[in-house]
């Protein structure tokens, strides 16, 4: 099965020999991927949808994956035992359903080693997240593809408490700022241009909402250079 270099990164993330809960698998290419890989002994894969379930199921049998993959029907960790998986896969999602999803499955998550998350949003929320539950971020990855950029974060659970010390590293991450990484500094270019444009539209208004506006997108560009600057080095 050929994956998309998304889900290739995010399966490539996971340890060896770990047994995996994919959460969202939605039609099981990542389960799929670690199983045939032979990176994962056994995938739990879980979706709260049935349909998307069902083709997971499909696409299981049709590659004899049975006796490796096990699906669930189940919203978020709901349907995952405790010592059941050394690795959470969650993979598409928005960040703040994410940090709800791994908020709610707490108990789920006490023997887990490893978070696998790719969030499609708000990545901040699971960045501090994961500081505060006691995990650490091992790695972050940017990837490019049909003119989107994702990120990929592997997390490890760490009796020391890890945070940052700049909201900077929250909303941008601290290993692909210190990375030096092309595309990370192509990313924050596109995001100052983004924001420049919305920042000449809101010049000529002058309403209280505007204003605000306009005070919110002048922050924000501040903190993409501060980030910019690791690159100018």
């Amino acid at each position: 099965m050929q994956l998309s270099l998304r889900l290739k990164t995010v399966a490539d993330s996971v340890t060896g020999g770990n047994r995996v809960a994919d959460v969202g698998c939605d039609h099981a290419y990542i389960a799929i991927h670690l199983a045939e890989n032979n990176i994962a002994p056994r995938v739990v894969a879980m979706d709260v949808n049935k349909g998307p379930l069902s083709k997971a199921r499909e696409n299981i049998e049709v590659r004899g994956l049975e006796d490796r993959i096990e699906t669930r029907l189940s919203d978020g960790l709901a349907r995952l035992n405790p010592g059941e998986a050394d690795t959470v896969v969650i993979a598409g999602m928005g960040g703040a359903l994410m940090v709800r999803i791994l908020t709610e499955g707490e108990s789920a998550l006490k023997e887990v080693k490893e978070l696998i998350l790719q969030p499609q949003s708000e990545i901040f929320l699971v960045r501090r997240h994961l500081h505060k539950n006691g995990y650490r971020i091992e790695s972050e990855k940017m990837v490019k593809e049909d003119d989107k950029y994702y990120i990929i974060i592997k997390a490890l659970k760490d009796p020391v408490k890890e945070s940052y010390d700049q909201e900077l590293f929250y909303l941008y991450g601290k290993q692909l700022l210190e990375s030096g990484s092309p595309l990370v500094e192509e990313y924050l270019l596109r995001e100052e241009r983004l924001k420049e444009q919305v920042e000449e539209s809101l010049r000529d208004t002058d309403t209280a909402g505007s204003n605000k506006r306009l005070e919110e997108i002048r922050m924000d560009l501040a903190l993409i250079h501060a980030a910019l600057n690791y690159f100018n080095n």
